[in-house]
């Protein structure tokens, strides 16, 4: 690796952390400067833009996140056990990026219109709900998961709970939206997706 780009990933990394705890419009370029040790020259030497260095840290902030969310999950044969650890480890993990969920933070501030950061978000989303989509397709596969439901429906309840009751954490201050929307995911995942075979 060259010089230069462990200097822009350093940037990166750097301003990942700003970003998502600051917000895009919260991080001014003399911020960004302080963080990085680096002149704006120095930063306009990597990146064209403002704008395109957030597009960069918003996908090494999601890469982080997205990291420490399915780790392990390889470890967990059943569709269902493997759905709970994903949702463990959104409330339990510590990504490397500092400040939260980066979709949620993003998302929130995008909305105001900015494109890229916009498009950039929508994608990790879709990467994201993709990824338990195929969790819940693989558990209908192996007859783990009843017939009738839907991966998609699945994964974005998922989603959207952890997401709205980490808003709600946030403003509180405490676990226990999040330790409240883990039990009633469990509860539907044990009681409306899991299969139940009936003993002989």
């Amino acid at each position: 690796m060259t010089k230069g780009q462990k200097t822009r990933d350093r940037i990166v990394v750097e301003a990942a952390n700003l970003f998502n705890q600051r917000g895009f419009e919260g991080s001014s370029m003399s911020d960004l400067m302080a963080a990085t040790g680096l002149e704006k020259g120095g930063l306009y030497r990597h990146f064209s833009s403002k704008e395109e260095l957030a597009a960069e840290a918003f996908d090494y902030a999601w890469k982080s996140a997205f990291e420490t969310r399915i780790h392990d999950l390889d470890q967990v044969p059943n569709s269902i056990e493997k759905l709970k650890r994903f949702i463990a480890n959104f409330i339990d993990g510590r990504p490397a990026v500092a400040g939260g969920c980066p979709v949620l933070n993003t998302t929130i501030e995008a909305d105001d219109g900015n494109r890229l950061l916009r498009d950039r978000v929508r994608a990790a989303w879709r990467e994201w709900r993709d990824y338990l989509a195929e969790i819940v397709a693989a558990g209908l596969k192996r007859k783990e998961i009843r017939a009738d439901v839907d991966a998609k429906e699945v994964a974005t309840l998922i989603v959207s709970s952890l997401e709205g009751a980490l808003m709600i954490a946030r403003l509180e201050t405490t676990k226990e939206a999040l330790l409240t929307a883990q039990s009633h995911l469990e509860r539907h995942l044990d009681t409306h997706v899991r299969l139940h075979t009936r003993s002989r």
